[in-house]
């Protein structure tokens, strides 16, 4: 353990919190040696759980260990999600666990709260795979409260809702949603509205060049650019889209007909279950149910990742457990597994490049590109084949009719 490394975001997080513990209520006025406090409420009430349980944030030995139980608890989940897709391949969970030190770090030495939001996020998935589409809905949003990156799963969350209920049927899973933002941010908001919104979903938030982990090889006047940040928000969405409407719509109808009620949707769409078999009979790579969810969340977070405005150390937990899928849902020859293991060693060297550089950016951008191409043209619709089917010899037949 290196404490000098460890207590300069586990300090600033305690400083937080303890002003919460104090009784301000006033969210401009929660801030640490970092700056001021930029996360929604749910952050606050489980820091403050372990600011209380490690004796107001000096005992960082047990912080660690709890954090390691953390880190144990998100494996497992992760896991039972790849069981439930059947995708990937059994050594690849050995590069998940064991090659990776910036997310061991991240999780244990650093105590970030990524690892936290991104454990209930993954729990909530479970309860998605469970067909507990409100208790996951509930979970979602709570981890959206512990930190705001969450929301990159959002548009495939919607998408999933609007299959599997329609617009009417959705509606109140994202009222769960945005009832438990309003319950956990009540003492906030009664104080002060404004400050607490603007503080905790700051959407606009600049930040700092010399921690920018892909966009080194760029100017930083480019960099902090408003331009520029619009550019990526313009392609962020045009990802979205076409995802949407050309690899996550299995059906031959107009994208639109996702606002019905899927018992009247002409022909009638089948439910989103996981005991559906397919998830398209002519996709290249046909998806069990289980594996169409996990690929609309994970290919939907991935866009927002690909397209940020700047990614930090702590952000690769955002998306490291997600890779291997991404790299394994598609179709694969022997020969190719060697190379998606080359390409996620890559990734793990330039997220282990500190302070980035020009080579280490530019070559994570073209891995993430890879994977994107991957992704679109390895889950491609095949041509329908119009011819019609064979038919029996002729003796066949007249035997059979005699």
């Amino acid at each position: 353990r290196r404490p000098a490394d460890t207590e300069i975001d586990w300090k600033a997080y305690m400083q937080e919190v303890e002003g919460f513990a104090n009784g301000t209520l006033d969210y401009t006025q929660l801030k640490g040696d970092t700056g001021p406090l930029v996360y929604p409420a749910g952050f606050v009430y489980i820091f403050l759980g372990l600011f209380y349980a490690t004796s107001r944030g000096s005992d960082i030995r047990l912080a660690q260990y709890l954090f390691a139980g953390l880190y144990l608890l998100n494996l497992l989940l992760v896991f039972r999600i790849y069981c439930r897709t059947n995708k990937v391949p059994p050594y690849v969970f050995f590069f998940m666990c064991c090659a990776s030190y910036r997310i061991h770090s991240i999780f244990v030495l650093r105590l970030f709260n990524d690892p936290v939001a991104m454990a209930i996020l993954f729990l909530a998935i479970n309860l998605f795979l469970e067909e507990h589409w409100s208790w996951g809905c509930l979970l979602f949003s709570l981890a959206v409260s512990v930190k705001m990156n969450i929301l990159l799963f959002a548009p495939g969350l919607l998408f999933l809702l609007l299959q599997r209920f329609g617009l009417l049927g959705c509606i109140p899973k994202l009222c769960i949603c945005a009832l438990l933002q309003v319950v956990l941010g009540l003492p906030f908001l009664l104080v002060n509205p404004v400050g607490y919104l603007t503080r905790s979903f700051d959407l606009g938030r600049q930040f700092q060049f010399k921690w920018t982990v892909n966009w080194r090889f760029l100017p930083e006047e480019v960099f902090q650019n408003r331009v520029f940040h619009a550019a990526l928000l313009l392609a962020h969405l045009a990802g979205l889209g076409l995802f949407a409407l050309h690899r996550w719509h299995s059906s031959k109808e107009n994208i639109l007909t996702l606002l019905k009620d899927p018992g009247k949707r002409k022909p009638a769409s089948p439910r989103l279950t996981v005991n559906n078999i397919l998830w398209q009979a002519s996709c290249v790579c046909p998806l069990n149910a289980c594996a169409w969810i996990v690929f609309i969340l994970f290919s939907s977070n991935f866009l927002g990742v690909c397209c940020s405005r700047s990614l930090h150390y702590q952000f690769y937990v955002w998306y490291f457990h997600t890779l291997p899928y991404l790299l394994w849902c598609t179709p694969t020859t022997k020969l190719a597994h060697m190379p998606k293991v080359l390409l996620l060693g890559v990734i793990e060297l330039c997220w282990n490049t500190y302070p980035s550089t020009v080579c280490s950016s530019l070559s994570l951008h073209i891995c993430h590109g890879l994977i994107l191409l991957q992704l679109w043209y390895g889950t491609a619709p095949t041509p329908v084949s119009h011819a019609p089917p064979p038919s029996r010899k002729p003796t066949a037949v007249s035997k059979k009719a005699q």
